[in-house]
């Protein structure tokens, strides 16, 4: 019997594997809206992607965080709360330099 190919793509095992990648993603996208447009909102948009990252991984449980599991829950949530807050305080904070 000859092997099965494998897929393409493999898809993540758990949902927060899946979240996990949307968090990079919108972390991406941030950078790329800071580096091509205003900064502000890009990085305003990754603290934002870290929320919701914090949002999941505090609803779910240990095996089904997947890569969103890093340590214990009540580290990563804060963890990840703490990171993006931080950003999106720092953005609507930093005055505008003149020039």
């Amino acid at each position: 019997m000859t092997p099965r190919p494998r897929p393409k793509f493999i898809r993540p095992k758990t949902l927060g594997g899946l979240v996990y990648l949307i968090v990079v993603a919108v972390a991406l996208a941030g950078v790329a809206l800071a580096v091509l447009w205003d900064w502000r909102r890009g990085v305003s948009l990754i603290g934002a992607g870290l929320l919701a990252g914090a949002l999941f991984r505090a609803g779910l449980g240990e095996y089904d965080a997947g890569m969103l599991r890093v340590r214990r829950r009540w580290f990563d949530v804060l963890a990840m709360t703490g990171t993006g807050f931080a950003l999106i305080l720092l953005a609507a904070t930093i005055p505008n330099q003149p020039g």
